[in-house]
């Protein structure tokens, strides 16, 4: 996946994840980001890495998300890798 393409489907996550008030409330906390910034922020590479970390953590996210955006499941992981810091080793 190109870096270009896995911020598009950061994007789509971020769309997604704003129509449920709960996530996003947990999200925004993890992230000691404000409603106000996220349009600002949703353009930083970096941000978008750890909003896909954040829809890693949680499989039932994931999935519901994946099965709204009509994407494999394995698409997230793959964005995540091709954004700032996805080459990272994980160490779990």
């Amino acid at each position: 996946m190109t870096p270009d393409a896995a911020e598009t489907l950061a994007l789509e996550a971020l769309a997604w994840l704003a129509s449920d008030e709960e996530a996003l409330t947990a999200f925004l906390a993890a992230a000691g980001a404000g409603p106000a910034e996220l349009r600002s922020r949703a353009a930083d590479p970096e941000f978008l890495g750890f909003l896909m970390d954040f829809m890693l953590m949680d499989e039932d996210r994931l999935v519901a998300f994946c099965d709204a955006a009509g994407r494999p499941y394995d698409a997230p992981m793959r964005a995540r890798a091709a954004l700032p810091g996805g080459d990272l080793p994980h160490w779990t």
